[in-house]
């Protein structure tokens, strides 16, 4: 048992999170991670509309009664995105956690702190992570480079960025990007994080509602397997490297490139169709560096049992080991 500042204050039993994953944070998988002890987030726009979010909500309920959140992020799509709606169907669910990422959350923070909920909110930058303290956020995600989908602008790799972010901000704090086993959790607790996110680890267990040769994929991946897109349109994402990415990296080349001109490519229904379909070259879709640690496909309870056990072994036997004076 590994307990911090987190575990404490979000009454949650491991200082594991599974972070909202567009087109994966469903029911099944989110109500496995809570099972497991760990801290999982439906993601909000994975729904077709608000009503749907509250539906899933319901089904999640029925499947474990620990703890879970709902993520929203707020980006810019290209389909618009009602978040106010969503916002709303979240205080209505009764959901006491949330995940903000993207754009600053504090015109959706009021509602929310009215309805006693936690927010927890994804940022890529110390500067981004101050401002989410000072605008009255219960905690700071903060993500590296490293990470799966948006790692922000600044390239500042989890290493340098995590402890930088403990030195400013007081709130508990989530390391993300590149966290996938037990040497990472013990990494980001010393690092001064309260816990780990996981996502990309995530989608390679049992319960994740994606297809089989996602997961085999991501088991075959080394750590080089991934692409940065949308850079000249100071959008950057990360995502698994295939056909489509080397297209969208070739119209990004071009001089006088748009977002209209890879927006085909990149389509959300693309990306679906991967998970859904199985046909890796079919979009893209997100996936973290640390496709490199991804060797099997567990359970979500076997992979943060393993996990969590790991990491105290290390911590009570290699590290103590190795202790001066």
């Amino acid at each position: 048992m590994i307990k911090t500042r987190f575990t404490e204050e979000f009454g949650v039993e491991h200082p594991v999170v599974m972070g909202g994953m567009m087109g994966v944070g469903r029911a099944g998988l989110v109500a496995a991670v809570a099972n497991a002890g760990a801290l999982g987030f439906l993601t909000a726009l994975t729904q077709p509309t608000a009503e749907d979010l509250l539906e899933e909500v319901r089904r999640t309920r029925e499947m474990t009664d620990k703890p879970f959140g709902i993520n929203i992020t707020i980006l810019p799509t290209i389909r618009p995105v009602a978040h106010q709606e969503y916002a709303q169907a979240i205080v209505e669910s009764g959901v006491k956690l949330v995940e903000t990422a993207g754009r600053n959350p504090e015109p959706l923070l009021p509602a929310f702190k009215e309805a006693g909920i936690k927010v927890i909110h994804k940022c890529t930058s110390v500067r981004h992570s101050v401002k989410a303290e000072k605008i009255g956020c219960d905690a700071v995600s903060i993500d590296g480079f490293e990470c799966a989908g948006h790692p922000g602008e600044d390239d500042i790799p989890g290493l340098v960025l995590i402890p930088c972010t403990a030195n400013q901000v007081s709130l508990p704090l989530i390391a993300s990007g590149g966290f996938g086993d037990a040497r990472g959790l013990v990494a980001a607790l010393s690092l001064g994080a309260d816990a780990m996110n996981m996502g990309t680890r995530f989608l390679a267990t049992k319960e994740a509602d994606i297809h089989e040769n996602v997961k085999r994929k991501l088991v075959e991946a080394t750590e080089r397997d991934t692409a940065l897109v949308f850079r000249k349109f100071h959008n950057t994402a990360r995502i698994f490297k295939n056909s489509v990415a080397d297209q969208v990296a070739e119209l990004e080349s071009k001089p006088d490139a748009k977002f209209e001109d890879v927006a085909p490519l990149v389509a959300g229904d693309r990306g679906r169709n991967v998970f859904q379909e199985g046909d890796l070259e079919a979009g893209v879709w997100s996936a973290g560096m640390v496709t490199g640690l991804i060797h099997d496909i567990p359970s979500c309870d076997e992979l943060v049992r393993r996990i969590v056990s790991e990491a105290a072994e290390i911590i009570h036997k290699r590290l103590d080991t190795m202790a001066v004076g």
